[in-house]
């Protein structure tokens, strides 16, 4: 095949980065609930929408996956952004400030097209570039870090869309936007052509007596894999732990800040820097680096450094949380290791199983996303109603160094 008539591959870098900075939609629900709280609604409501719209992701995710062979990447990710489009802008049109109409709408609509849409920039990017697998899945999920802090910023302190708009129209506004970058950057997503490699690129070659079809699994094979449950298993307690320390960044700091004598106004700023700048940029950055340093390391040596600093990280934020300056290094700390979870198991995924079928794996081994979303935070959540955060943050980072002994128990998977 002539190279000319093959697409410039780094197209695929701007359409992913685009696609994944809208999908980042789902993070910047937080600067949508204050306008809520004021409308008298609970905070438990604010969290249902934000918790549907994380299982509808993870769950049509699974769909999706089984949907990008028939379907293409391009129609996937296209329909993926029509539907999280038309989530927010009903939402704006419809939902005002109802609590049914924005959990149906944003939670499991919105949540939907997030779904469709996450899986199509990884298989892709993994396919063009399999010379630098970490790296092209770092800067496609980075993406989705850095377009939280955007959503969040230019409805608040940069574009103070909310207070100029109101919620209903940003909601509309948003939508419309989403939309039209997901679709621009869906269009640029195409697998390469059969045979097709980069230039200089030699694959590794097989193991002696393991044909290279020997390392392509289906999800049904790899479902019958210890390998699978090893992987997923370390991914549950890695987010669990993350999730929590994103729910309670803000509370348990404020309550260890105060105890150390700080007034509550001192507090509240030092622990919403925390949360806001250290680990929002470090989470987007971390997830570049581990990348890149997986495709150097290897995949599971990067999982076992991480999850192994996480642990003693997490452990040791107890006696962090309470002083300014290790708050922010804790914080940057393990928002950077958070961030590397997105770039590490969709690569450990093509590794392990194959990078053919990883559109179709991923998904799957991303609902332990899912379940340590549930377990992380609720953990956090009622240890911190009977005021014993410090032994939240000790279970959650006991969990990630079992973790670290799971994946070490990681070995290539051959039928």
């Amino acid at each position: 095949m002539e190279n000319q008539k093959v697409m410039n591959r780094g197209l695929v870098v701007v359409g992913a980065i685009l696609i994944q900075l809208a999908l980042g939609a789902i993070y910047a629900w937080s600067v949508f609930t204050p306008s809520l709280t004021a409308e008298e609604w609970s905070k438990a409501d604010t969290q249902w929408i934000f918790a549907v719209g994380l299982v509808s992701f993870a769950v049509v995710m699974v769909f999706a996956g089984k949907k990008l062979g028939t379907w293409g990447p391009q129609r996937l990710a296209i329909i993926g952004g029509v539907v999280l489009g038309l989530g927010y802008v009903l939402a704006g049109v419809f939902g005002g400030t109802g609590f049914w109409p924005l959990l149906f709408f944003i939670g499991l609509i919105g949540g939907a097209g997030i779904g469709l849409a996450y899986v199509v920039p990884i298989a892709v990017g993994m396919r063009w570039f399999p010379d630098k697998k970490g790296m092209i899945t770092g800067l496609a999920v980075a993406g989705f870090g850095f377009g939280a802090m955007l959503w969040v910023k230019l409805a608040g302190s940069w574009g103070h869309l909310i207070e100029n708009i109101g919620l209903s129209s940003t909601f509309v506004t948003y939508g419309i936007a989403f939309a039209v970058m997901v679709i621009i950057g869906g269009l640029w997503m195409k697998f390469p052509p059969a045979g097709w490699k980069p230039a200089g690129f030699v694959e590794k070659k097989a193991e002696a007596g393991v044909k290279v079809d020997d390392r392509e699994f289906t999800s049904s094979e790899m479902l019958g894999k210890v390998q699978f449950y090893l992987i997923f298993l370390t991914f549950v307690f890695s987010a669990g732990a993350g999730l929590m320390s994103i729910g309670l960044m803000k509370l348990y700091p404020m309550e260890a800040l105060v105890a150390n004598g700080l007034t509550t106004a001192e507090a509240s700023a030092i622990a919403g820097t925390a949360m806001a700048v250290f680990f929002s940029l470090a989470n987007g950055i971390g997830r570049i680096v581990w990348g890149m340093l997986s495709d150097k390391l290897g995949r599971k040596i990067s999982i076992i450094i991480m999850t192994a600093t996480q642990g003693i990280l997490v452990i040791l934020f107890t006696y962090m949380a309470g002083s300014e300056m290790l708050l922010y290094l804790g914080a940057t700390l393990i928002g950077f290791n958070f961030g590397g979870n997105f770039a590490l198991f969709p690569t450990i995924t093509a590794d392990t199983f194959g990078a053919k079928n990883v559109g179709q794996n991923y998904p799957f081994v991303f609902l332990a996303y899912g379940v340590g979303g549930i377990l992380g935070p609720i953990l956090g959540g009622k240890l911190g109603d009977v005021s014993n955060f410090p032994l939240a943050f000790t279970i959650s980072g006991v969990a990630v160094l079992i973790g670290t002994i799971l994946m070490l128990m990681v070995k290539p998977a051959r039928r």
